[in-house]
């Protein structure tokens, strides 16, 4: 990777992975782009474009103005919110993936999306769940995810595209708020036992979910971006997993750094249907036997960073 374009950059993995892999390639390699513009480190560090995804050309030009190598195309709806507008959700989130897809072969770029959890559904084996098991979602963010494994694969055995992907598991991040997924609980957990000392789940007790921390989800891009592609025997959408809990257990978890933390429930049928189709834990022995993958966090230490970083971020807020 020399030259990366990033889409959807101002999302939560995008404005966390823009900084990363500037520090990496150098600022002026790697080129931001979301649909809107803010006055974020992401907007400020280095080049940033305007870019509605579904504007094939648009998105084509930017990529030659630039001379990029490679493709990494994180804009999408999430699953909540995809669900409220299946619509908008296949056109935005099909539509991009097809006109990235399409800058990767045109271009001839490395190419890199990520998959999710949600490619699952209930018919999949919850526990320990297999880097080649049956596929039936029944939510549209989880039909794009499989339609966008199928086409990732389609492009590199018809196309030759250098397609590689991740199949991740709720994300953590203290960086950019909640974003309209079915495992947000888990960031807004945090976020409320530094704002409010409580927090309403809408998940309920007893609801395994498979998550990951920011810093091992972005180390995991790069390493496979990085990866021998001879010995990637998958190449897309690799099951990782860092940590598997339930509501009661990180605020468990919290309650050891913040003693007086509580938590009761109002579920959210919508997304609690989500997260029951969902597998509890899965297993990510491909990506682990293919390039190495591995997590540092576990679900202690991950509490102890995000309560830290938070109380630092929220307080400085409520100082300016």
């Amino acid at each position: 990777m020399k030259k990366i374009l990033i889409t959807g950059a101002l999302g939560q993995i995008g404005s966390e992975l823009v900084m990363k892999a500037r520090d990496i390639y150098g600022e002026d390699n790697v080129i931001a782009t979301d649909i809107r513009k803010t006055d974020s480190p992401v907007v400020q560090s280095g080049p940033f474009e305007i870019l509605d995804v579904t504007d094939a050309q648009a998105m084509a030009g930017i990529a030659k103005k630039y001379n990029a190598d490679t493709v990494v195309h994180l804009a999408a709806l999430l699953s909540a919110t995809a669900e409220a507008k299946p619509l908008l959700a296949w056109n935005l989130n099909m539509g991009g993936l097809v006109n990235a897809l399409e800058v990767a072969r045109e271009l001839n770029c490395q190419f890199f999306t990520p998959s999710s959890i949600g490619a699952f559904g209930p018919s999949t084996p919850k526990d320990q769940t297999p880097q080649d098991t049956i596929q039936r979602p029944t939510t549209m963010y989880g039909v794009n995810k499989v339609s966008g494994e199928l086409l990732c694969d389609y492009y590199y055995h018809k196309f030759g595209v250098d397609t590689r992907g991740l199949r991740f598991p709720g994300l953590i991040s203290y960086v950019a708020p909640p974003g309209g997924g079915t495992t947000d609980y888990a960031v807004e957990i945090y976020y409320e036992a530094v704002r409010k000392g409580r927090y309403t789940s809408f998940i309920d007790a007893g609801t395994y979910m498979d998550m990951m921390y920011m810093p091992d989800a972005l180390n995991a891009i790069i390493n496979l971006m990085e990866a021998d592609p001879a010995k990637l025997v998958h190449r897309n959408s690799f099951n990782v997993s860092a940590m598997s809990f339930e509501p009661e257990q990180i605020a468990a978890a919290i309650k050891k750094q913040m003693p007086s933390f509580t938590m009761d429930y109002d579920v959210d049928p919508v997304r609690q249907a989500i997260a029951d189709s969902w597998p509890n834990v899965i297993d990510s022995s491909a990506a682990i036997a293919e390039w190495g993958f591995k997590a540092d966090y576990d679900l202690d230490k991950m509490t102890a960073d995000m309560l830290l970083k938070l109380n630092d971020k929220l307080n400085n807020k409520v100082a300016n």
